[in-house]
């Protein structure tokens, strides 16, 4: 409420408002003041009294509208809040659209590099190494000589020998001989049945003899032959393990000790482990490639030749070998080599980002937002590619998927898609 007053020739007026509006005024007139029975056009007081009523009036209505204008922001500021807080309560997400999966994918095993034939060289005769021609690194051809061997009681065996088989060979011809006389004598009855066939029988003996001595001979001989330790096939030398003058013994009972150590590099094999979920799309006679770290940025071709055509019981893994041509001998037995073989992916398939998976107790989920609403829809796993997974079935390229969803989410949660701009950034 407020007040105003104004004196004027001994006049005093007086107005009163109230905040709903009403207006009362009231005029006090002085008992000596001779105007107050003067209602007339020229009489000053009645005219400042009306244009007060204005200015009240106006002043009324303003003051009714600030006050209008204040609750009707309030009521707005209050909406807006209400609105917001229910919009905050809708959580954001992160999403991603499926991918199609391309024409093939690849897949890349680890593998180590071996010689195409690696194999030990012993001595098959005793004796003592009297010379070696060739060391550790030396590229050698089939039938080259590595070391001879000096074998003197080899050699006094085969003399030993050679003059039994000549003793043989003097009593098989005595034994013809008489066998033959006898048989003539027996054609005249000067001799008995019994008697010829004895000299007959001793024939038979000889002649038996003469082949055991010359056996003896021969398989002496072969031993005499293993004194030149020569390569059994075109390779490196990878290593020497006698010298000269080192005793060899050919059967020792504690394991015949190895001489050299050759490889074949021409052609390398690398063997590697296909899980089994792969070994559908092995082919034999395909091409792979093939990448070492010991050459960065090359890719090699390799052949896949050969596979075991069985599961592995305990790792569930195919045995596959591909072998690479190495005319240069740039590759090096046992380097750690990657395969890289194609495979096919599954018709209709799709590639999600792992960090989308949901593991629950009921199976694999994901959560696919439709019309705002979060539906946990199961899939099925294809080929895991670490940061990506091929999904077989359950998704499609237009389905849209909750990047790293939370553990608690619920199936027909509302959520809301998160804005970015057009740097990938969140608005």
């Amino acid at each position: 409420m407020f007040k105003i007053r104004h004196t004027r020739n001994g006049k005093a007026l007086a107005m009163t408002t109230n905040e709903t509006g009403n207006l009362a005024v009231g005029t006090e007139v002085a008992p000596n003041d001779p105007d107050s029975n003067n209602p007339g056009p020229n009489n000053p007081g009645r005219a400042f009294s009306k244009r007060a009523i204005a200015i009240i009036a106006i002043l009324t209505a303003c003051a009714t509208l600030a006050i209008a204008s204040g609750v009707h922001s309030r009521l707005k500021a209050e909406t807006r809040l209400r609105e917001s807080a229910q919009a905050s309560a809708i959580p954001y997400v992160d999403v991603v659209s499926p991918k199609a999966s391309a024409d093939a994918d690849e897949i890349a095993l680890p593998g180590s590099t071996s010689a195409f034939n690696d194999t030990p060289i012993y001595a098959r005769t005793s004796g003592y190494v009297k010379h070696w021609y060739v060391d550790i690194g030396a590229h050698v051809r089939k039938g080259q000589l590595l070391a001879t061997i000096e074998t003197p009681e080899l050699d006094q065996q085969l003399r030993q020998a050679q003059a039994d088989l000549e003793n043989a060979e003097a009593n098989l011809q005595l034994a013809t001989t008489t066998a033959a006389r006898w048989q003539h004598l027996l054609e005249t009855d000067s001799v008995s049945h019994q008697e010829t066939d004895q000299a007959v029988s001793d024939l038979h003996s000889k002649q038996a003899l003469v082949n055991s001595s010359k056996a003896n001979v021969e398989r002496l001989e072969q031993l005499q032959a293993f004194e030149r330790v020569t390569a059994p096939f075109d390779g490196v030398v990878t290593a020497r393990n006698t010298d000269i003058g080192a005793l060899v013994q050919a059967g020792d009972n504690s394991g015949p000790k190895e001489l050299f150590h050759m490889a074949a590099i021409q052609t390398l094999r690398v063997y590697i482990a296909v899980p089994e979920i792969y070994a559908a799309f092995v082919k034999t006679g395909e091409q792979a490639k093939l990448t070492l770290d010991a050459l960065p940025g090359e890719t090699l071709t390799g052949t896949v030749v050969r596979n075991a055509d069985a599961i592995d019981a305990t790792s569930r893994t195919l045995n596959v070998e591909v072998d690479v041509d190495n005319p240069t001998g740039r590759l090096l037995p046992g380097a750690y080599a990657f395969v890289h073989l194609r495979v096919p992916p599954h018709p209709g398939s799709v590639t999600i980002p792992s960090n989308t998976l949901l593991f629950r107790a009921e199976g694999l989920r994901v959560g696919v937002v439709r019309n705002g609403h979060v539906e946990l829809t199961p899939i099925s796993i294809g080929q895991d590619y670490g940061s990506t997974v091929e999904v077989i079935s359950g998704l499609s390229a237009r389905d849209t998927v909750i990047v790293n969803p939370s553990d608690s989410l619920a199936n027909g949660a509302a959520v809301q898609l998160v804005a970015m701009n057009a740097n990938g950034a969140r608005q």
